[in-house]
């Protein structure tokens, strides 16, 4: 959409950090100057997104910005008015709680509602623990498939771990799945309790930190291993890649 003004204002997709890291580590230089000189923002969370500006630059302007809120709280009513600044030829920027937007949060929605309206959309280069994981697993990197969270249920859980074994084995196509970190013990123990031996698991815990830790072998030689790794994992942002 063009305004009155004649500019095309545009929604910025801006990756937020995965952990505690120095964000010229893992954003680029163009990308920290495009987001410090927004002013108006989607958010998951104001305080945490506050925070990550902050981090970018410890001048910004907070009380000169807005944020709007996108989140499972967020009605489809409200939606909506996320991008008035749009239509009054503002640029804006989404920002998620971790990684990229749009990704495993509910910011597709608003993007959606961009594109309906004609406005410009651009993602910006930052760090994806999916790709990350799916780079560094050694799982097939041709084929892969991102399914979110498994259910909480243990029995479902279970049947739905045993579906991706079969669908990773009958397509040759690397699974990959997350969970909230105090669930981590609860899912790699329903793992290799189900899986096949010979069926390859990675796990990547804090991607891009200094605390960092990528593993995959065989789900027999886990078995083996025990859950010795179990307590550095809890409570710890962690990916997990199936084959």
């Amino acid at each position: 959409m063009v305004t009155q003004e004649g500019k095309r204002a545009t929604l910025y997709l801006i990756p937020n950090l995965l952990g505690e890291t120095n964000p010229r580590d893992v954003l680029p230089a163009s990308v920290v100057e495009l987001t410090v000189g927004l002013r108006h923002f989607v958010v998951e969370d104001v305080r945490s997104a506050r925070r990550f500006l902050r981090k970018l630059d410890r001048t910004f302007p907070i009380d000169d910005s807005t944020f709007g809120e996108l989140n499972r709280h967020t009605s489809s009513t409200e939606i909506g008015s996320l991008i008035e600044p749009l239509r009054k030829g503002e640029d804006m920027g989404v920002i998620s709680e971790a990684g990229c937007p749009c990704v495993a949060d509910p910011g597709a929605n608003v993007v959606s509602l961009a594109h309906e309206e004609g406005f410009r959309v651009v993602p910006l280069v930052g760090p994806s623990s999916i790709i990350l994981a799916q780079m560094a697993s050694g799982l097939n990197g041709q084929s892969f498939a991102f399914v979110g969270y498994l259910p909480v249920n243990k029995e479902e859980r279970q049947r739905a771990i045993k579906r991706l074994e079969n669908r990773a084995r009958g397509e040759f196509q690397t699974q990959l799945f997350i969970e909230t970190p105090y669930r981590n013990r609860s899912l790699f123990e329903d793992l290799v309790n189900t899986c096949r031996t010979d069926s390859r698991l990675c796990i990547a815990c804090d991607l891009t930190t200094e605390r960092e830790q990528i593993l995959t072998m065989p789900i027999g030689k886990w078995r083996k291993r025990g859950t010795q790794d179990l307590e550095q994992w809890e409570k710890r942002p962690t990916l997990f890649a199936l084959l």
